[in-house]
């Protein structure tokens, strides 16, 4: 893990996480940060569990991942991404997911599987991140 460009600790936990983010359980889909390059690039994890509550009518008997929920882990990461690059700017603010290119959903995610979120930030400007 890169701690030297990072002046947090690494990895951030989910009590870290909680005072960044605005999402709470059960919509929170980012449970750890295990690698950071402020202003540059983040890898955060989600551990999918047996007991997430989409899986209940996401569907009974074989539950699967929405990909929504993906794509909400994926803006998540972006958001603590953003935030720990320019907190001074970004303190108490919400971020505003944008949309997405190119997307495509290589297999299904199912109950015990890990998500690694891997993302780069490209061009950061006032308020407003590319990713």
């Amino acid at each position: 893990m890169n701690t030297e460009s990072s002046s947090r600790q690494l990895p951030i936990n989910i009590k870290g996480i909680l005072d960044m983010l605005p999402q709470r359980y059960p919509f929170i889909m980012v449970d750890r940060v295990l690698e950071l390059e402020e202003g540059k690039s983040i890898t955060a994890l989600k551990n999918v569990t047996a007991n997430e509550p989409f899986f209940q009518g996401h569907f009974p008997g074989e539950p699967v991942m929405p990909g929504v929920l993906i794509l909400e882990g994926l803006a998540q990461a972006g958001s603590l991404l953003a935030y720990l690059s320019a907190p001074e700017v970004l303190e108490g603010q919400l971020f505003y997911f944008a949309g997405l290119d190119g997307v495509r959903f290589r297999r299904i995610v199912r109950p015990g599987d890990q998500l690694f979120f891997k993302l780069e930030l490209l061009k950061m400007k006032s308020k407003v991140a590319k990713m």
